[in-house]
Protein backbone atom coordinates (compact mmCIF):
# COMPACT_ATOMS: atom_id res chain seq x y z
CA UNK A 1 0.00 0.00 0.00
CA UNK A 2 1.24 3.40 -0.96
CA UNK A 3 1.68 5.78 1.81
CA UNK A 4 -0.88 8.14 0.44
CA UNK A 5 -3.46 4.56 0.69
CA UNK A 6 -2.34 4.11 3.96
CA UNK A 7 -3.07 7.93 5.26
CA UNK A 8 -6.07 8.03 3.81
CA UNK A 9 -6.93 4.18 5.43
CA UNK A 10 -5.95 5.45 8.90
CA UNK A 11 -7.16 9.37 8.98
CA UNK A 12 -10.89 9.02 9.82
CA UNK A 13 -12.30 12.32 7.57
CA UNK A 14 -15.40 12.59 10.44
CA UNK A 15 -12.83 12.69 12.78
CA UNK A 16 -10.36 15.13 10.86
CA UNK A 17 -13.49 17.90 9.71
CA UNK A 18 -14.63 17.88 13.42
CA UNK A 19 -11.56 19.21 14.63
CA UNK A 20 -12.40 22.37 12.48
CA UNK A 21 -16.12 22.47 12.71
CA UNK A 22 -19.13 20.89 14.24
CA UNK A 23 -20.63 17.93 12.67
CA UNK A 24 -24.39 17.07 13.22
CA UNK A 25 -25.37 13.57 12.57
CA UNK A 26 -27.91 13.41 9.15
CA UNK A 27 -28.99 10.24 8.78
CA UNK A 28 -26.03 7.77 7.98
CA UNK A 29 -23.70 10.88 7.20
CA UNK A 30 -22.95 14.20 8.66
CA UNK A 31 -23.93 18.39 7.71
CA UNK A 32 -22.41 21.23 8.88
CA UNK A 33 -21.99 25.36 8.41
CA UNK A 34 -19.14 25.20 5.61
CA UNK A 35 -15.69 26.20 6.76
CA UNK A 36 -14.96 27.78 3.33
CA UNK A 37 -17.96 30.20 3.01
CA UNK A 38 -20.34 32.21 4.95
CA UNK A 39 -23.81 30.89 5.01
CA UNK A 40 -26.71 30.38 7.47
CA UNK A 41 -28.05 26.73 6.45
CA UNK A 42 -25.71 24.29 6.45
CA UNK A 43 -24.69 23.11 2.65
CA UNK A 44 -21.58 21.51 3.95
CA UNK A 45 -21.96 17.38 3.84
CA UNK A 46 -19.50 14.40 5.06
CA UNK A 47 -19.72 10.70 3.76
CA UNK A 48 -17.87 8.55 6.64
CA UNK A 49 -18.45 5.42 3.91
CA UNK A 50 -16.77 7.33 0.76
CA UNK A 51 -14.86 9.00 3.31
CA UNK A 52 -15.42 12.07 1.58
CA UNK A 53 -17.02 15.58 2.04
CA UNK A 54 -18.63 17.45 -0.68
CA UNK A 55 -20.35 21.64 0.02
CA UNK A 56 -23.17 22.02 -1.90
CA UNK A 57 -23.54 25.87 -1.59
CA UNK A 58 -21.61 28.01 -2.57
CA UNK A 59 -18.22 26.35 -3.07
CA UNK A 60 -19.31 23.48 -4.96
CA UNK A 61 -16.63 21.15 -4.41
CA UNK A 62 -15.36 18.15 -2.51
CA UNK A 63 -13.04 15.69 -2.47
CA UNK A 64 -10.79 13.44 0.43
CA UNK A 65 -8.86 14.60 3.73
CA UNK A 66 -5.73 15.60 1.01
CA UNK A 67 -8.32 17.89 -0.45
CA UNK A 68 -9.78 19.01 2.55
CA UNK A 69 -6.41 19.86 4.31
CA UNK A 70 -5.22 21.27 1.21
CA UNK A 71 -8.40 23.72 0.96
CA UNK A 72 -8.66 24.52 4.64
CA UNK A 73 -4.56 25.36 5.38
CA UNK A 74 -3.79 26.80 2.40
CA UNK A 75 -1.04 24.46 1.13
CA UNK A 76 -0.32 21.95 -1.55
CA UNK A 77 -0.25 18.53 -1.51
CA UNK A 78 3.19 18.18 -0.76
CA UNK A 79 2.89 20.09 2.64
CA UNK A 80 -0.38 18.12 3.17
CA UNK A 81 1.02 15.22 3.20
CA UNK A 82 3.33 15.30 6.37
CA UNK A 83 0.39 16.90 8.22
CA UNK A 84 -1.59 14.44 7.61
CA UNK A 85 1.14 11.34 8.09
CA UNK A 86 1.49 12.63 11.37
CA UNK A 87 -1.41 12.41 12.31
CA UNK A 88 -2.05 9.28 11.29
CA UNK A 89 1.25 7.72 12.92
CA UNK A 90 3.37 7.59 9.91
CA UNK A 91 6.67 7.97 9.51
CA UNK A 92 7.76 9.36 6.27
CA UNK A 93 10.87 7.96 4.88
CA UNK A 94 13.92 10.84 5.79
CA UNK A 95 15.54 12.90 2.81
CA UNK A 96 18.49 11.61 1.66
CA UNK A 97 21.63 13.97 2.67
CA UNK A 98 21.68 15.14 -0.69
CA UNK A 99 17.96 16.38 -0.75
CA UNK A 100 18.94 17.94 2.44
CA UNK A 101 21.69 19.81 1.09
CA UNK A 102 19.95 20.94 -1.57
CA UNK A 103 17.21 22.06 0.91
CA UNK A 104 19.78 23.89 3.23
CA UNK A 105 20.53 25.78 -0.06
CA UNK A 106 17.65 26.79 -1.21
CA UNK A 107 16.90 28.35 2.10
CA UNK A 108 20.22 30.11 2.17
CA UNK A 109 18.92 31.50 -1.21
CA UNK A 110 15.79 32.79 0.16
CA UNK A 111 18.12 34.41 2.77
CA UNK A 112 19.63 36.26 0.29
CA UNK A 113 16.87 37.85 -1.38
CA UNK A 114 15.36 38.60 2.32
CA UNK A 115 18.61 40.22 3.01
CA UNK A 116 18.86 42.54 -0.02
CA UNK A 117 14.89 43.21 0.19
CA UNK A 118 15.43 44.73 3.73
CA UNK A 119 18.41 46.54 2.21
CA UNK A 120 16.38 48.02 -0.42
CA UNK A 121 13.90 48.84 2.22
CA UNK A 122 16.33 50.79 4.11
CA UNK A 123 17.30 52.87 1.38
CA UNK A 124 13.82 53.67 0.03
CA UNK A 125 13.14 54.92 4.29
CA UNK A 126 16.11 56.60 5.29
CA UNK A 127 18.19 58.12 2.61
CA UNK A 128 18.23 61.37 0.79
CA UNK A 129 18.99 59.35 -2.32
CA UNK A 130 15.14 56.98 -1.43
CA UNK A 131 13.66 60.15 -1.24
CA UNK A 132 12.15 60.81 -5.11
CA UNK A 133 10.99 57.04 -4.66
CA UNK A 134 8.79 58.42 -1.68
CA UNK A 135 7.47 61.21 -3.35
CA UNK A 136 6.23 59.30 -6.13
CA UNK A 137 4.82 56.63 -3.92
CA UNK A 138 3.18 59.27 -2.21
CA UNK A 139 1.64 60.92 -5.73
CA UNK A 140 0.18 58.06 -6.76
CA UNK A 141 -1.29 57.71 -3.31
CA UNK A 142 0.24 55.02 -1.45
CA UNK A 143 0.78 55.52 1.95
CA UNK A 144 4.08 54.81 4.55
CA UNK A 145 1.81 52.31 6.11
CA UNK A 146 1.32 50.84 2.81
CA UNK A 147 5.36 50.78 2.34
CA UNK A 148 5.97 49.46 5.19
CA UNK A 149 3.48 46.46 4.86
CA UNK A 150 4.53 45.30 1.28
CA UNK A 151 8.68 46.59 2.40
CA UNK A 152 8.97 48.77 -0.95
CA UNK A 153 12.26 49.81 -1.64
CA UNK A 154 14.57 51.38 -3.73
CA UNK A 155 17.71 50.44 -5.95
CA UNK A 156 20.66 53.18 -6.16
CA UNK A 157 21.74 54.59 -9.39
CA UNK A 158 25.32 52.86 -8.62
CA UNK A 159 26.68 49.46 -10.80
CA UNK A 160 27.44 47.67 -7.46
CA UNK A 161 25.94 48.99 -4.39
CA UNK A 162 23.34 45.96 -3.87
CA UNK A 163 26.56 43.43 -5.24
CA UNK A 164 29.15 45.22 -2.61
CA UNK A 165 26.48 44.86 0.16
CA UNK A 166 26.04 41.14 -0.01
CA UNK A 167 29.58 40.70 -0.54
CA UNK A 168 30.55 41.93 2.03
CA UNK A 169 27.74 39.80 4.34
CA UNK A 170 30.07 36.63 2.89
CA UNK A 171 27.82 35.93 -0.23
CA UNK A 172 29.94 34.89 -3.10
CA UNK A 173 29.18 36.39 -6.43
CA UNK A 174 27.95 32.68 -7.72
CA UNK A 175 24.99 33.29 -5.72
CA UNK A 176 24.05 36.43 -6.45
CA UNK A 177 23.82 35.13 -10.38
CA UNK A 178 21.86 32.12 -9.74
CA UNK A 179 18.73 34.05 -8.34
CA UNK A 180 19.27 36.57 -11.02
CA UNK A 181 20.47 40.17 -8.51
CA UNK A 182 23.25 40.49 -10.57
CA UNK A 183 24.67 40.15 -14.49
CA UNK A 184 27.37 38.17 -15.16
CA UNK A 185 29.53 39.98 -18.03
CA UNK A 186 32.16 38.09 -20.58
CA UNK A 187 35.23 39.21 -18.89
CA UNK A 188 34.04 37.80 -15.37
CA UNK A 189 33.11 40.91 -13.95
CA UNK A 190 29.20 41.66 -13.04
CA UNK A 191 26.98 44.10 -12.04
CA UNK A 192 23.44 45.08 -10.59
CA UNK A 193 20.56 43.82 -12.27
CA UNK A 194 18.10 46.19 -10.46
CA UNK A 195 19.51 50.17 -10.50
CA UNK A 196 17.76 53.43 -9.57
CA UNK A 197 14.35 51.56 -9.54
CA UNK A 198 11.65 51.29 -7.14
CA UNK A 199 11.60 47.97 -6.07
CA UNK A 200 8.79 45.29 -5.01
CA UNK A 201 9.41 42.07 -2.98
CA UNK A 202 7.83 38.94 -4.37
CA UNK A 203 6.66 36.57 -1.88
CA UNK A 204 5.48 33.08 -2.58
CA UNK A 205 2.40 31.46 -0.74
CA UNK A 206 4.59 30.36 2.35
CA UNK A 207 5.91 34.01 2.67
CA UNK A 208 9.46 33.66 1.22
CA UNK A 209 11.26 36.15 -0.76
CA UNK A 210 11.39 34.79 -4.48
CA UNK A 211 11.82 37.52 -6.25
CA UNK A 212 11.85 41.47 -7.48
CA UNK A 213 9.34 43.97 -9.75
CA UNK A 214 11.36 46.90 -10.29
CA UNK A 215 9.75 50.36 -12.22
CA UNK A 216 12.28 52.39 -13.30
CA UNK A 217 12.19 56.21 -11.98
CA UNK A 218 12.79 57.80 -15.25
CA UNK A 219 11.62 57.81 -18.96
CA UNK A 220 13.94 54.71 -20.03
CA UNK A 221 12.26 51.40 -20.99
CA UNK A 222 11.44 49.12 -20.14
CA UNK A 223 9.05 50.61 -17.30
CA UNK A 224 8.82 47.57 -15.55
CA UNK A 225 11.25 44.47 -15.05
CA UNK A 226 11.19 41.74 -13.07
CA UNK A 227 13.56 38.68 -11.82
CA UNK A 228 14.81 36.92 -14.52
CA UNK A 229 13.83 32.55 -14.19
CA UNK A 230 15.81 31.36 -11.42
CA UNK A 231 15.85 27.94 -8.84
CA UNK A 232 13.66 29.99 -7.05
CA UNK A 233 11.37 32.72 -8.97
CA UNK A 234 9.19 31.81 -11.91
CA UNK A 235 6.74 34.58 -13.04
CA UNK A 236 4.20 32.16 -14.54
CA UNK A 237 3.94 29.81 -11.31
CA UNK A 238 3.36 33.00 -8.40
CA UNK A 239 1.08 36.05 -7.91
CA UNK A 240 2.19 39.32 -6.25
CA UNK A 241 0.49 40.07 -3.19
CA UNK A 242 -0.84 36.50 -2.81
CA UNK A 243 1.19 36.13 0.77
CA UNK A 244 -1.21 38.34 2.11
CA UNK A 245 -4.18 37.57 0.31
CA UNK A 246 -4.75 34.05 0.54
CA UNK A 247 -6.93 34.54 3.35
CA UNK A 248 -9.13 36.67 2.57
CA UNK A 249 -9.64 35.05 -0.86
CA UNK A 250 -10.55 32.15 1.52
CA UNK A 251 -12.75 33.91 3.32
CA UNK A 252 -14.51 36.10 1.05
CA UNK A 253 -14.26 32.97 -1.33
CA UNK A 254 -13.72 35.54 -4.15
CA UNK A 255 -9.99 36.37 -5.78
CA UNK A 256 -9.53 39.62 -7.69
CA UNK A 257 -6.86 39.28 -10.72
CA UNK A 258 -5.18 42.81 -11.77
CA UNK A 259 -2.25 43.40 -14.15
CA UNK A 260 0.42 45.08 -11.86
CA UNK A 261 1.91 46.30 -8.81
CA UNK A 262 0.46 49.56 -7.93
CA UNK A 263 -2.78 48.07 -8.77
CA UNK A 264 -2.46 45.63 -5.73
CA UNK A 265 -1.01 47.91 -3.55
CA UNK A 266 -3.86 50.54 -4.17
CA UNK A 267 -6.18 47.34 -3.60
CA UNK A 268 -4.85 46.13 -0.39
CA UNK A 269 -4.39 49.94 1.14
CA UNK A 270 -8.26 50.37 0.15
CA UNK A 271 -9.64 47.20 1.85
CA UNK A 272 -9.57 44.83 -0.77
CA UNK A 273 -6.89 42.73 0.31
CA UNK A 274 -8.19 39.67 -2.10
CA UNK A 275 -6.48 41.07 -5.15
CA UNK A 276 -3.54 39.45 -6.31
CA UNK A 277 -1.42 40.26 -9.40
CA UNK A 278 -0.50 38.59 -12.58
CA UNK A 279 2.46 40.36 -13.28
CA UNK A 280 2.08 41.70 -16.90
CA UNK A 281 1.08 38.41 -17.70
CA UNK A 282 -2.07 36.42 -19.12
CA UNK A 283 -3.06 33.87 -16.68
CA UNK A 284 -0.97 30.25 -16.44
CA UNK A 285 -2.48 26.89 -15.38
CA UNK A 286 0.18 26.96 -12.00
CA UNK A 287 -1.13 30.05 -11.68
CA UNK A 288 -4.71 28.99 -11.66
CA UNK A 289 -3.37 25.96 -9.55
CA UNK A 290 -2.65 28.09 -6.70
CA UNK A 291 -5.65 29.74 -6.86
CA UNK A 292 -8.58 27.34 -7.43
CA UNK A 293 -7.07 25.86 -3.81
CA UNK A 294 -8.20 29.16 -2.11
CA UNK A 295 -11.58 29.95 -4.21
CA UNK A 296 -13.34 29.06 -7.01
CA UNK A 297 -14.73 32.68 -7.78
CA UNK A 298 -12.63 34.46 -10.09
CA UNK A 299 -12.66 37.96 -11.50
CA UNK A 300 -10.79 39.65 -13.66
CA UNK A 301 -9.67 43.54 -13.91
CA UNK A 302 -6.78 43.82 -16.19
CA UNK A 303 -5.83 47.00 -18.02
CA UNK A 304 -8.67 48.58 -20.25
CA UNK A 305 -6.66 48.41 -23.53
CA UNK A 306 -6.51 46.20 -26.74
CA UNK A 307 -3.41 44.66 -24.91
CA UNK A 308 -5.49 44.48 -21.57
CA UNK A 309 -8.70 43.13 -23.60
CA UNK A 310 -6.35 39.89 -25.21
CA UNK A 311 -5.08 38.97 -22.34
CA UNK A 312 -8.56 38.57 -20.37
CA UNK A 313 -9.45 36.95 -23.43
CA UNK A 314 -6.59 34.33 -23.07
CA UNK A 315 -6.80 34.23 -19.04
CA UNK A 316 -10.53 33.69 -19.29
CA UNK A 317 -9.84 30.56 -21.74
CA UNK A 318 -7.03 29.27 -19.44
CA UNK A 319 -9.56 29.53 -16.37
CA UNK A 320 -12.15 27.95 -18.23
CA UNK A 321 -9.57 25.09 -19.31
CA UNK A 322 -8.10 24.84 -15.40
CA UNK A 323 -10.20 25.07 -13.31
CA UNK A 324 -12.41 22.19 -11.58
CA UNK A 325 -15.56 21.03 -13.47
CA UNK A 326 -17.88 18.36 -12.29
CA UNK A 327 -19.95 15.50 -14.54
CA UNK A 328 -24.12 16.02 -14.97
CA UNK A 329 -26.21 13.89 -16.64
CA UNK A 330 -28.55 15.17 -19.10
CA UNK A 331 -31.36 12.74 -20.03
CA UNK A 332 -31.99 11.91 -23.72
CA UNK A 333 -35.17 11.34 -25.55
CA UNK A 334 -34.17 7.48 -26.26
CA UNK A 335 -34.14 7.17 -22.50
CA UNK A 336 -30.52 7.20 -22.45
CA UNK A 337 -28.60 9.50 -19.99
CA UNK A 338 -25.68 11.57 -21.51
CA UNK A 339 -23.02 12.76 -19.13
CA UNK A 340 -21.75 16.32 -20.04
CA UNK A 341 -19.07 18.56 -18.02
CA UNK A 342 -19.61 21.77 -16.19
CA UNK A 343 -17.41 24.25 -15.11
CA UNK A 344 -17.15 24.37 -11.56
CA UNK A 345 -16.81 28.07 -11.16
CA UNK A 346 -17.37 31.52 -11.72
CA UNK A 347 -15.50 33.68 -13.42
CA UNK A 348 -15.99 37.71 -14.08
CA UNK A 349 -14.50 40.56 -15.73
CA UNK A 350 -14.62 43.95 -14.34
CA UNK A 351 -14.31 46.26 -17.70
CA UNK A 352 -12.55 49.40 -16.28
CA UNK A 353 -13.13 52.91 -18.23
CA UNK A 354 -10.49 53.40 -21.20
CA UNK A 355 -7.29 54.68 -20.06
CA UNK A 356 -7.23 53.62 -16.42
CA UNK A 357 -5.57 50.67 -14.45
CA UNK A 358 -7.09 49.28 -11.08
CA UNK A 359 -5.24 51.56 -9.27
CA UNK A 360 -6.36 54.41 -10.44
CA UNK A 361 -10.09 53.50 -9.82
CA UNK A 362 -9.32 52.54 -6.42
CA UNK A 363 -7.35 55.56 -5.37
CA UNK A 364 -9.55 57.91 -6.95
CA UNK A 365 -13.25 57.08 -6.96
CA UNK A 366 -13.28 54.01 -4.50
CA UNK A 367 -17.34 53.93 -4.92
CA UNK A 368 -17.01 53.20 -8.59
CA UNK A 369 -14.17 50.94 -8.11
CA UNK A 370 -16.19 49.02 -5.19
CA UNK A 371 -19.91 49.16 -7.78
CA UNK A 372 -17.33 47.38 -10.70
CA UNK A 373 -16.98 44.75 -8.61
CA UNK A 374 -20.51 43.96 -7.78
CA UNK A 375 -21.74 44.48 -11.32
CA UNK A 376 -18.75 42.25 -12.87
CA UNK A 377 -19.52 40.28 -16.12
CA UNK A 378 -19.71 36.74 -16.69
CA UNK A 379 -16.79 36.30 -18.75
CA UNK A 380 -19.08 35.31 -21.55
CA UNK A 381 -21.09 38.28 -21.85
CA UNK A 382 -17.91 40.31 -21.37
CA UNK A 383 -16.13 38.43 -24.29
CA UNK A 384 -19.59 38.61 -26.41
CA UNK A 385 -19.30 42.50 -26.17
CA UNK A 386 -15.49 42.44 -27.28
CA UNK A 387 -16.73 40.65 -30.33
CA UNK A 388 -19.69 42.91 -30.93
CA UNK A 389 -17.51 46.00 -30.43
CA UNK A 390 -15.60 45.18 -33.59
CA UNK A 391 -18.58 44.90 -35.97
CA UNK A 392 -19.24 47.81 -37.92
CA UNK A 393 -22.64 46.90 -38.56
CA UNK A 394 -22.64 49.76 -41.23
CA UNK A 395 -20.86 47.79 -43.78
CA UNK A 396 -22.71 45.83 -46.00
CA UNK A 397 -22.01 42.60 -46.44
Amino acid sequence: MSVINDVKQRVDIVELISDYVPLRKAGRNFKALCPFHSEKNPSFFVFPDQQTWHCFGACNTGGDVFAFIMKKEGVDFGRALPLLARRAGIVLNEPTEAEKAKDKETERLFGINELISEYYHHLLLSTTAGERVRSYLNSRGITLETIRKFRLGFSPDDWEAGKGFLINKGYEQKDLVDIGLIIEKEDGGSYDRFRNRLMFPIWDIKGRVIGFGARVLDDSQPKYTNSPQTLLFDKGSNFYGIDKAKDIIRKENLAIIVEGYMDVLAAHQNGWQNVVASMGIALTEKQVNILKRLTKNITLALDADMAGEEATLRSGEILARSLDRKAIPVPLWSGLVRCESMLVAEIKVIPLPSGKDPAEVIIETPKLWQGMVTQALPILEFALEAVVSKVDFNKAE
